[in-house]
C-alpha cells in the first residue's frame, strides 16, 4: 500500500472510519477515494457497484455498518443485522468484482462467545453462545469474517479481518441510545457535573471488564496490518490491558472534575462479564498503542467540549457495557 494508492475507507462517518481517515492522512496517504460527501450508501448495491466502477480503489478498509450499545441492540436488532449484512455483501463482493488488491474487514469483539476463555483468542470464535443483548449485531459481524474467508478460499482474494478491542475517541457517538460505554459515561458524568448532581447512575454492577483502546490507536494498527499481515484467520487489535466499568468511570470522573458518587442499577444488564483480547500476535509483529487510557480520555473529552457539550442530552439511560 503506497502513499499514492487509491484507498477507500467504507464508513467514514463512523468512529473508526473517521479515525482511519485521520491516521491515513497523518501518515501521508493522499489518494483517499469516496471521502465524506462522496461516500456511497454502503447498503445500496447499485450505488456501491457504480462507486467501485468509477473510483477503482486498490485498497479497502471496511469500518461501516450500524452499531450501538446495549439499549440500541435490544431495541433495534433487525436494523442492526440487516444494515451490517448489506454492508458485508455490497462492499466485500464489490471489492472482489473490481479487483481490489487488499481488503481489511473490521469485525467486533462481540463476535466472541459470551463465556469465552480470557483473554479472547480467535480459536474461540463460534465455540459457544453469543451475548444475547447483542446477538443480532454479532451474527452480522461473524458473517463478514466468514465472507472474507470464503472469498479468499474460492477466489484467492487478499481479504483479511481485524477484531478491535472497544474503541473510543473523537467522533464517537454520544447519543444516549446509541453510545457505547465510554461515550455514555462521559456524557452522563459531564451532565451531572453541569447540573450539580450528587450521583451518577450506571447500568449494571460496574464489575464487567473491557479492554478499551483509542480509535486512533486502532486506526494505526489497521494500517500496520494492511502492510504486514496476510493471514486467513482474524487478528485481534488491542493493547492487552483491561479495566472494569467502575475503574473506567473513575478515570473519566477525574478527567472531567466531577465530585459526586456512582450508583448502580442492577436491574439493567451487564452484557458480557469480561472482554479482554489476546493481541499477542499483533504485538509480537512490532505494533504497540501510542496512548494511555487516561491520555485518550483527555483527548476525547476535549473533543466533546469543543463539538458537543450543551447539544447532547442524556435521557437517564445507563452506560452501555458492550
Amino acid at each position: 500500500m503506497n502513499h499514492d494508492s487509491a484507498i477507500f475507507v467504507a464508513g467514514q462517518d463512523s468512529l473508526m472510519g473517521s479515525a482511519l481517515v485521520r491516521e491515513l492522512q497523518r501518515q501521508g496517504y493522499a489518494n483517499l477515494v469516496g471521502v465524506l460527501k462522496d461516500e456511497p450508501d454502503l447498503t445500496d448495491a447499485d450505488e456501491m457497484e457504480a462507486f467501485f466502477r468509477h473510483s477503482q480503489p486498490e485498497y479497502v478498509i471496511v469500518a461501516g455498518g450500524k452499531t450501538g450499545g446495549i439499549e440500541a441492540n435490544q431495541k433495534y436488532p433487525a436494523d442492526l443485522i440487516r444494515d451490517n449484512l448489506l454492508v458485508d455483501c455490497n462492499v466485500i463482493h464489490g471489492a472482489h468484482c473490481h479487483g481490489v488488491r487488499k481488503l481489511l474487514y473490521l469485525a467486533s469483539s462481540c463476535s466472541y462467545p459470551k463465556h469465552c476463555p480470557q483473554p479472547m483468542r480467535v480459536e474461540s470464535l463460534l465455540t459457544g453462545p453469543l451475548e444475547p443483548t447483542n446477538e443480532a449485531y454479532a451474527v452480522a459481524k461473524i458473517a463478514g469474517i466468514k465472507m472474507c474467508q470464503a472469498y479468499r478460499s474460492q477466489h484467492a482474494a487478499n481479504f483479511i479481518t481485524g477484531i478491535p478491542a472497544n474503541p473510543f475517541g473523537p467522533g464517537d457517538d454520544f447519543t444516549p441510545e446509541d453510545s457505547h460505554v465510554i461515550a455514555a459515561l462521559m456524557l452522563k458524568i459531564h451532565e451531572a457535573k453541569e447540573r450539580g448532581d450528587s450521583a451518577v447512575p450506571i447500568w449494571g454492577t460496574g464489575a464487567p471488564r473491557r479492554e478499551f483502546i483509542s480509535a486512533d490507536d486502532v486506526a494505526s494498527a489497521c494500517i500496520f496490518i494492511m502492510q504486514e499481515y496476510e493471514g486467513s484467520q482474524p487478528i485481534n487489535l488491542g493493547g492487552g490491558e483491561d479495566l472494569s466499568i467502575i475503574e473506567a468511570a473513575t478515570v473519566i470522573k477525574e478527567v472531567i472534575g466531577y465530585q459526586g458518587e456512582f450508583t448502580f442499577d442492577t436491574s439493567k444488564p451487564d452484557g458480557m462479564p469480561v472482554k479482554l483480547m489476546d493481541s499477542s500476535e499483533l504485538l509480537a509483529m512490532g505494533w504497540k498503542p501510542s496512548s494511555t487510557f487516561r491520555d485518550a480520555i483527555q483527548i476525547t473529552y476535549r473533543w466533546f467540549l469543543e463539538h458537543l457539550a450543551g447539544t447532547a442530552a442524556s435521557d437517564g439511560a445507563g452506560a452501555a457495557t458492550r
